[in-house]
């Protein structure tokens, strides 16, 4: 689990650079680099306020370590007020 000041989306990551998804620490953030389509399925569950799963890492490799959620909360109290 990573704590973050802020989270960017990029959406420019190429389907042949042979990665699903990339994510990185950015100074005191987090930014995760995904495909176009993958850019689209986030914005549409933001929309619509649903989950989302980003599973990070290479295409070729069947076990994926790392993912990057989005989860919406009902109880605000226990969130980060900043």
């Amino acid at each position: 689990v990573t704590g973050a000041s802020f989270v960017v989306f990029n959406g420019a990551l190429k389907t042949s650079s042979g990665f699903l998804a990339k994510s990185s620490i950015v100074e005191d953030g987090l930014m995760v680099q995904i495909t176009q389509e993958a850019m689209e399925s986030l914005r549409q569950a933001l929309r619509e306020k649903k989950n989302f799963k980003i599973a990070c890492g290479k295409t070729d490799t069947g076990d994926v370590k790392e993912y990057v959620d989005i989860c919406w909360v009902e109880n605000e109290e226990k969130t980060n007020k900043g």
